[in-house]
């Protein structure tokens, strides 16, 4: 059997190790255009703030560790096009130019994601980055060692964690983002507000509500930001406003969504025979909604790419969705977030209700007792769990790990309230605080039940 995998961080990495375990007699060969393989892009924003010193540490395999296992891996090669019916590839080799065709029997596409790069005038000034893999985190710590004043246009979870590094280093830092508030997308209101107030009191410049609109340069270089309310003075921009599917190579020949996200099946399989996708280059289940979705996470990537390894002959295990859960340390909060907030299910036009608790998340006669803030969100009919979001300054994060499995096997918030947790005073209550938050969205009993008993 020939495999040809396209793409090799997250999803890669992970489809191409099990297979060479599952599939010892196969021959691999792996396609990357980049000089590096399984990068961990989530941890850029600890690499600029100085967190990670070393960044060896970001990556978790190399092409040596991958030919220790019988896999040929050809970098810095671009794959120029695919014909998924013929089974053939047509590849450059960038360093040489040669140009050259390659077969398979089973293809895999992990082809990932790309910055959205907005057509806006003065975008090809210079010191004005992207901020996706290794080569772009070395350019961002190098330009922001002379830069005194930086702009991050984009307030989703790497945009914030940026802010955060670049104002620890003593950095004038302006966010802008066409959202009234951050992180829309993963917290309500009264979690990011307070996130807000942590960057305001800092001195973090917050410039949303607003949308960029060009830029403006000197001697080639950017040195102002247009918005739609002002302007906003700059020597370096970070542009973090989101990601697309790279998914070019199958147009028109796997089915995708709109935004050309692949389609896949419970079993990682395309709709063409033999063609396999997995991570960000790829639409997921999303169990809150039972929908379609695009959530570029890495850790939907490698359990895809794992799945792919799996079924790659035959299927064989079954893709079980995701909730989107993500976690976020900004200064000392520790928040964290699974499935869909009230906002999103106003989006979805789902009848939802929520319930917000606040309580010390162990008994107070302990030397300390930090509270900490709990939002379920839930279905109103079905009291099907759809969503919830935690901070607390003492990291109680692995919560929503809980939850998002609760809301994976379609448990009620009624559920949720006797759910049975351990109670130790170092660590929790009696009632855990997951369990009150269950407790607070009971259907309340009143007196006229009552008499009826």
């Amino acid at each position: 059997m020939k495999i040809a995998v396209i793409g090799c961080t997250h999803a890669g990495t992970a489809a191409v190790v099990n297979a060479a375990k599952f599939y010892p007699d196969a021959q691999i060969n792996v396609y990357e255009r980049n000089d590096n393989i399984s990068f961990l892009s989530c941890g850029i924003a600890l690499y600029v703030g100085g967190v990670v010193k070393d960044p060896q540490g970001l990556f978790y395999s190399s092409p040596e560790q991958l030919a220790e296992l019988g896999v040929v891996t050809h970098m810095r090669h671009e794959v120029l096009s695919v014909d998924t019916d013929a089974k053939t590839l047509r590849v450059r080799n960038l360093k040489t130019e040669e140009v050259f065709e390659d077969t398979f029997d089973k293809l895999i596409v992990t082809t990932g994601s790309w910055p959205i790069i907005p057509k806006l005038a003065g975008m090809d000034l210079g010191n004005i980055l992207l901020c996706k893999n290794y080569d772009h985190s070395n350019t961002i710590i190098a330009k922001a060692k002379n830069a005194s004043r930086i702009t991050v246009v984009g307030a989703g979870y790497i945009g914030v964690e940026l802010v955060e590094a670049f104002q620890e280093s003593g950095k004038q830092v302006t966010l802008i983002d066409s959202e009234e508030r951050i992180l829309n997308r993963y917290l309500d209101a009264e979690f990011s507000s307070q996130i807000e107030d942590a960057f305001r009191a800092r001195g973090v410049e917050l410039a949303l509500g607003q949308t960029v609109q060009a830029f403006e340069g000197q001697d080639g270089k950017v040195n102002r930001v247009i918005t739609s309310k002002g302007k906003i003075e700059t020597d370096l921009v970070i542009m973090c406003i989101g990601f697309r599917p790279n998914t070019e190579l199958l147009k028109g020949q796997v089915d995708m969504l709109p935004n050309g996200a692949i389609i896949v099946d419970e079993y990682m399989r395309t709709s063409k025979p033999d063609v396999f996708a997995a991570g960000d280059s790829c639409a997921v289940h999303y169990n809150p909604t039972g929908k379609k979705a695009y959530i570029p996470l890495a850790t939907n990537a490698v359990r895809m790419g794992m799945l792919v390894a799996h079924n790659l002959v035959r299927p064989t295990t079954k893709y079980m969705g995701t909730q989107g859960t993500s976690g976020l340390k900004i200064y000392d909060l520790n928040l964290a977030s699974t499935g869909l907030t009230e906002g999103a299910c106003d989006d979805e036009e789902l009848d939802a209700q929520a319930v917000t608790v606040t309580d010390a998340y162990r008994p107070e006669f302990m030397p300390t007792a930090e509270t900490v803030t709990l939002k379920i969100v839930f279905e109103k009919d079905s009291r099907r769990l759809l969503g919830a979001q935690i901070m607390s300054k003492v990291d109680l994060t692995q919560a929503m790990n809980t939850l998002s499995v609760c809301i994976q096997n379609g448990m009620t918030v009624d559920e949720l309230a006797f759910v049975d947790f351990f109670f130790q005073p170092h660590f929790n209550k009696p009632w855990n605080f997951l369990n009150t938050a269950g407790i607070a969205a009971l259907p309340k009993i009143g007196i006229e039940e009552l008499q009826h008993v």
